[in-house]
Order: C-alpha cells, then sequence, then structure tokens
C-alpha cells in the first residue's frame, strides 16, 4: 500500500485565516530527464520510438509533443513538446531523448482508479461523500484531483461545525495498473462556540447583540442544541444580521470589521469575536417629495407618505415609502415612474434629509418568468408572489419582494430570483430558481400545568399540500381534564387571489376539574380573510357549533342541575373579525401592537345571542432593549336575545387570562355548594416585563414581574340560587417569574399573590408549565 502524505480540513480558511497544508503525492513523483539543451543545435528525426505507454495510443502522444518524422526543429522545440507532454496530466513521469536520428520517448502511465472507497465515517454516509468527489472509477487517477477532492470533503465536514477533520487519500495497488482509492477520515467532535464577545460596542451590550446572531454560546444542554455549532456559513450571516440590526436603529455607518475565532487548545472550542464600528445614530432630518414630471404633482405623492422628520432612520422606512408611492402611481395609472430617494447627511445634527425624485423611467417590460427547481411546487405558486405578469412595466423592487415573499412561503431551502435582458432590449426575463425543502412533519409531544396536570399531543402538519401552497393540520390530544381533536386547512390564494379560505373542525370532551358536569362540543367555521389596509385584515366567518352537558354530580349547583336538563344546544350564524398587527411589519423595530376585535351571531332552536371578542396587546423593548414590556387587554361578552347561557357557552378565567387564581377560581359562584358558574362576560388587563437576572444568555434563562387585573362577571338564570360575586368585582395579582427556553420547550415558573380577592376565591400562588414536541 503506496500512502499519502497526511492532510487536515481547512475549517478556518474563509472565517480565520487558518491555512490547512497542502501536501502533494509522494507516490506520484514526476521523474523528468529533460533533453540536453543546445543552443544553436537542430534535430531531424526519421523516426520515434515511444517505450512504456499502455492505454494511451502512440498517436496521441505525438500530437502532444508536435514534432512529424523529417521536420527539422531546434531543441527549444523539442522542449516545449516535452513539456506540453508533461502537462498533459496523462503520466506520472516523462523522459524525451534523442539518439541520432531517432527521438526516444518514454513515459510511465499514471493508474487507472479501479474502486472508489471511504472509511471512518458515520456523519456523512458514502452516497453524500461520493456526490462530493470528482474523481471517478475507471478513469485516469489525476493526484492534483484526489486532493481537491480530499479538501472538498474537509470543507463539507467542517459545515457540520467538524473543523477537526482529517481526511487522508491512500491507494492500493492493483494489477494491469490499476489501483483503489481509498480516503480515510477521521470525523472528529463537534466544534463548538464556547463564547461570543464584542469589541467597539457601546449602544447595545454584549447581551443584547448575541441574542440578535444565529449562532449561539454553548450552553447547559449542549449536546442537544444545534446552533451552537461553529460554522463558518453562519457566521457570515451573522454578519449581515448584525448590519441590519444597526441600520434598523439609525447605525448608518455601522461596520463589522473583522470577526476573530480563536480555537482552544484541545481543537473542540471556538471563542469569537466581533469586532464594530458603531457610528452614531441618525435621525430622519427634512422629508420632501419633488417631481422632474410636468403631469405629476408632487404634494400629493407627499401627502402619502408616513416617514416623518425626528424619526429614527433606517432604510425600511425608505423601501415602504417608496413601496407608498409607486402604489399610488399605479392608482393614479402613471407608468414607467421612477421613485428615486436622496440621501443628504447632515453630520451636525446627525440628520439625514430624505428627498423622493419622480422621473421617467426605462420603457422595459417583463417578457416572462421562468421558473426552475420546483419539484413539488406547482408553479402557479411561485407566480402568484409576484404582482407584475408576463407584459407589464418591469419595476426592480418589486421583483425583489416577490424574492422575499418566496423566502418567506417556507417551502425552499434556497430561492434566487433574478432579471436578465430578454429578446430585446426593452424586454426582460425573470429567473426564478428554488431548491425543495421538506414541508411536513408529524410530532408527538407531552404537556403539563398544574391547572390541567399532564397532557398528550399528537400533530400531522403539511405546510405546502400536494404543493399547492395550502396547509392542512390535524391535531389529537388528551389530559386528565379534556381531549381534543381538530382539523385546518388554509387555502391562502382562494381564487387565485389575496384572499384565504380557512376551514376548522374541532371537538372537545371536557371534564374539568372546578366542573361539576362533563361536556361534548363540536365546531364548524369555515371561514374567507383578506386584507383591508397595510397592518389590517378582515376574517368573516359561517359558525356551527354544537354544545351538550352531561354527567352531572349529584351534589352540583342547582343551576347546573337545571341548564343540563336542557336539549343540546345547535346553533350556527354568521361572524367577522378585525384584525391589525405591527408587531413584525411595522416601522418601529423594539415595539408593536396588535388589536382583534370580532363578533358571532348565532341563533338555533330556542336561542338567539352574539359573542363578542375584543384583543389588545402592546409590546415595546427599553433599557437599551434589554428589557420586554408587555400590556394586554382582553374582554369577551356573550349576550343572549331568546334564551340563557349555559355553563358550557359562558366564560371560566384560568391562568391563561389571569394568574394566580385556579381555573374557575374567580366570578359568579353557588354560595351553597361552592361551585363555580361562569360569567357572561370578563375583563382582564395584564402587564409584564421580561428581563435578564445575570446569568449566561446560552442558559435560556430570564426573570420576569407582573400584574394583573380583572373580573369575572353576569349570569342570565339563578333558579333560585345563593350565588355571590355576580357583580363587576376586581381581583389584583402580583407576582414574579422565571422563564427557561430549553430545548424540550418553554418552561415557565410563576409566584403570585392576590393582593385583591374575595372570600370564596380560589388562588394559586404556584403555576409551573411546560410543552414539547419531539
Amino acid at each position: 500500500m503506496t500512502e499519502f502524505p497526511r492532510r487536515k480540513a481547512g475549517g478556518f480558511a474563509k472565517a480565520a485565516g487558518l491555512m490547512a497544508s497542502v501536501a502533494v503525492f509522494s507516490t506520484f513523483t514526476s521523474v523528468v530527464t529533460a533533453p540536453t539543451a543546445a543552443m544553436a543545435q537542430s534535430f531531424a528525426f526519421n523516426s520515434v520510438q515511444i517505450d512504456g505507454n499502455q492505454r494511451i495510443e502512440d498517436a496521441t502522444i505525438l500530437s502532444y509533443m508536435g514534432i512529424a518524422k523529417g521536420q527539422t526543429v531546434s531543441a527549444g522545440e523539442v522542449n516545449a513538446g516535452f513539456r506540453r507532454l508533461e502537462d498533459s496530466g496523462l503520466f506520472e513521469s516523462v523522459e524525451v531523448e534523442p539518439q541520432g536520428s531517432t527521438l526516444v520517448i518514454r513515459v510511465v502511465e499514471y493508474p487507472t482508479v479501479n474502486r472508489i472507497s471511504f472509511e471512518g465515517n458515520r456523519r456523512l454516509d458514502d452516497d453524500a461523500l461520493a456526490a462530493i468527489v470528482e474523481t471517478q472509477e475507471r478513469r485516469v487517477l489525476d493526484p492534483s484531483q484526489v486532493e481537491r477532492d480530499a479538501a472538498k470533503i474537509a470543507e463539507a465536514y467542517s459545515q457540520q461545525g467538524r473543523i477537526a477533520a482529517r481526511i487522508q487519500p491512500r491507494i492500493i495497488k492493483r494489477t494491469d495498473n490499476r489501483v483503489d482509492l481509498v480516503y480515510e477520515i477521521f470525523e472528529g467532535d463537534v466544534t463548538e462556540v464556547e463564547r461570543i464577545s464584542f469589541v467597539g460596542n457601546k449602544a447595545f451590550s454584549d447581551r443584547r447583540l448575541r441574542g440578535v446572531l444565529e449562532t449561539k454560546q454553548a450552553g447547559l444542554l449542549r449536546r442537544l442544541i444545534r446552533r451552537d455549532t461553529y460554522i463558518q456559513d453562519r457566521v457570515a450571516f451573522d454578519r449581515q444580521v448584525l448590519a441590519d440590526f444597526y441600520a434598523a436603529r439609525g447605525y448608518v455607518d455601522f461596520r463589522v470589521t473583522g470577526v476573530t475565532p480563536e480555537l482552544t487548545r484541545e481543537r473542540n472550542g471556538v471563542f469569537m469575536v466581533f469586532n464594530v464600528e458603531e457610528g452614531q445614530q441618525f435621525h430622519v432630518g427634512k422629508v420632501s417629495v419633488s417631481s422632474e414630471l410636468s403631469n405629476v404633482d408632487a404634494d400629493a405623492f407627499a401627502k402619502a407618505l408616513k416617514i416623518k422628520s425626528g424619526d429614527v432612520y433606517s432604510p425600511t422606512l425608505v423601501e415602504n415609502s417608496i413601496t407608498r408611492l409607486e402604489r399610488l402611481t399605479v392608482q393614479e395609472q402613471l407608468q414607467f415612474v421612477r421613485i428615486e430617494p436622496r440621501i443628504t447627511r447632515n453630520d451636525r445634527d446627525l440628520t439625514l434629509d430624505v428627498e423622493f425624485v419622480l422621473s421617467r423611467g426605462e420603457r422595459v417590460f417583463v417578457e416572462r418568468i421562468d421558473i426552475e427547481g420546483n419539484t413539488t411546487t406547482l408553479d402557479r405558486v411561485i407566480r402568484r408572489e409576484f404582482t407584475v405578469v408576463e407584459g407589464d412595466p418591469f419595476n426592480p423592487r418589486e421583483v425583489r419582494q416577490a424574492a422575499e415573499r418566496i423566502r418567506a412561503l417556507g417551502f425552499f431551502k434556497d430561492a434566487n430570483v433574478n432579471a436578465r435582458e430578454g429578446t430585446s432590449r426593452d424586454q426582460v426575463i425573470v429567473d426564478v430558481d428554488v431548491t425543495e425543502q421538506p414541508t411536513g412533519s408529524i410530532s408527538f409531544g407531552a404537556n403539563y400545568s398544574t391547572s390541567d396536570g399532564v397532557g398528550l399531543v399528537g400533530s400531522f402538519s403539511e405546510r405546502n399540500f400536494l404543493g399547492r401552497g395550502q396547509a392542512l393540520s390535524v391535531s389529537l390530544g388528551n389530559s386528565s381534564s379534556n381531549s381534543t381533536a381538530g382539523i385546518t386547512f388554509v387555502e391562502p390564494a382562494f381564487l387565485d387571489r389575496d384572499l384565504a379560505f380557512g376551514l376548522n373542525l374541532t371537538y372537545t370532551n371536557n371534564t374539568a376539574s372546578y366542573a361539576d358536569y362533563s361536556s361534548n362540543i363540536g365546531v364548524f367555521e369555515p371561514s374567507l380573510t383578506f386584507p383591508v389596509s397595510e397592518n389590517g385584515s378582515l376574517q368573516v366567518r359561517l359558525k356551527g357549533e354544537y354544545a351538550e352537558m352531561y354527567d352531572v354530580a349529584d351534589d352540583a349547583s342547582v343551576i347546573i342541575q337545571n341548564e343540563a336538563d336542557e336539549p343540546a344546544l345547535q346553533a350556527g350564524g354568521l361572524g367577522y373579525t378585525y384584525s391589525f398587527d405591527t408587531r413584525k411589519t411595522g416601522l418601529n423595530p423594539n415595539a408593536g401592537v396588535y388589536l382583534s376585535f370580532g363578533q358571532d351571531f348565532m341563533a338555533g332552536k330556542d336561542v338567539q345571542y352574539v359573542e363578542t371578542k375584543l384583543r389588545a396587546q402592546a409590546t415595546t423593548k427599553v433599557l437599551n432593549e434589554e428589557v420586554d414590556l408587555r400590556a394586554t387587554f382582553e374582554a369577551s361578552n356573550i349576550a343572549f336575545a331568546q334564551g340563557s347561557s349555559r355553563a358550557i357557552n359562558r366564560y371560566y378565567l384560568g391562568s391563561r387570562y389571569m394568574r394566580g387564581f385556579e381555573g374557575g377560581g374567580i366570578g359568579p359562584r353557588d354560595a351553597t355548594e361552592d361551585a363555580a358558574l361562569g360569567g357572561n362576560n370578563f375583563a382582564v388587563a395584564r402587564f409584564e416585563a421580561e428581563f435578564p437576572i445575570g446569568l449566561p444568555e446560552e442558559y435560556g434563562v430570564s426573570g420576569g414581574v407582573f400584574y394583573d387585573i380583572g373580573s369575572l362577571w353576569g349570569l342570565d338564570e339563578t333558579y333560585g340560587a345563593n350565588v355571590k360575586y355576580d357583580d363587576f368585582s376586581l381581583r389584583q395579582v402580583v407576582g414574579v417569574s422565571v422563564f427557561w427556553d430549553t430545548p424540550i420547550g418553554p418552561l415557565r415558573f410563576n409566584w403570585s399573590e392576590p393582593v385583591e380577592r374575595r372570600a370564596q376565591d380560589k388562588p394559586r400562588t404556584f403555576e409551573f408549565t411546560v410543552s414539547a414536541e419531539f
């Protein structure tokens, strides 16, 4: 067996400049004897003698030499032919020797690769490695290509965080000048990120910046976390993420001057240092619109802008403003209008003046949109993300936004959208190249809460059902107090419009610990959802509901017993919900609001009622974005115009709505039986702050404080029972929380203390919840 020199993987070749040694084959060393040089000597060969070639034809060798019989050639021409033959890569060694009128050429051919195999690989299987190497069986062995293949294998392991991997090619000689090529692989351990630190940051702490990065530090549960593995491509992504983070906060001069990874002595860990230059924070100065077109009123466009002087400058602000102005050009039926932002920098007051200039753009049209790589997803699913079609004016910004929407679908591992010149200079072809990725999942999990106990859940979901972009999910759950089953289907582009069709079927069997009865509830709900503004949407729906009460306890409240004697509730009706959400799409990256208001108008045999729900939430970050503040208000009302409410459609407030009390722990109660009755109305406000508590952030532990205030009240019929707390009477709770974000699910520990309660309320001072999927 002939051994190649040992070679290590170059894990830091790009990011850190750690140069991997590149060895040459010791076995295949070209032994060259150059022809004797004679400056003025010339030759004329009557014959050529070729020795040593087995596979390579004489004619091929002579063609490389470029010398014909009887041709007079100089010594330099003989030497040039020798070099061409040597550089052909076909021979291990070459000798050229003139002997009188005969030219003698002696060659030793490289062997043929008989078989390629891999040894020592576990993380990457043979098929994956075979797809990487370019050396092929039954081809001439090229030592330089073998070395390049070894480097590619090392790079593949580096992308998995195994930068200490070593690849050692070996050859085993066989008969007839054949060899077996074996890549001996030492995979090594995963190289983890032990610590991430920053140099040059003043506006934001290391903790805040580490929270932005995709790469994470190795923590207690490092065996379960994969984002703490050192991967070069991820570091490159993190550099861009940092730049985007600062740019969105007005730091237009921010730069990452370098990322320095340092290996630990054991080579199983990396200390990463990001060197940054923050610069100064800029605000928006003067905002104006000017027009170079005689038929365009600049003042009308200026009124459409939402960017204001004094705002923290962000490229997103400018992009959104251009999009808003472009929409206005479409409404005004103006074509080929280019909107160009001109930024004027004012270093004295740290502002940026923004002027939007409307000018005549080039007359370029979209010739066609070509889509490739979608083996599962239908073309129309991708095509509908474009607001332009063939024949429309070409708008580069709309194409970029379409590319972002395609990536946001989550159907593709990679999606590239590029424009190129079409069949004429005024035509553009848009090329879309995508790489599919799995979009379905089957999960099984468990959850626990002090109110419901241990529960098991299972679900199947497919986000791109049959390649049509539809979402389908089926879920089953069971706990000590209830069992649930549900099917949800969503068609996001119903009738090829910006209209989502949804269908929801749910069934719940409930035996709550605070209720003296069991219930079955089924809901059938088809819906249509469509946008009504930039951040607002409206859902309209049909709703059918079935609910029954059974297995009422003998000592249950007389109210519950009378309600259970009534026939099952069967009702149907119409409903709507308006939603407004800026938490992800708003202009402020640190704050957002969510508002939802909806009503269902239901009617059935002997019943008519309206159910109204309101939810409002605001979030923001303060103290250099270290502390999260959240405020939520929720209220609901069910009002019967015919018939009366029952326990199965009244509200019970558990910890999801108001912490510090058991499920059914507040609200109207039967004083005699001490039984929770639920209420027709509730209103709750929750205030919460989450902040670091000094532990390393890779542990995923943070602290919080909260304050809840609310009430549950209102009954239609009391059937002569002794009912207490049927009026609007506030309860107040304060508490502290510990959050632990673990790979098995988010854990939350709440310690609470009611500061205002009623005598028969059921407080709970500690609550623990966890949920997980596996």
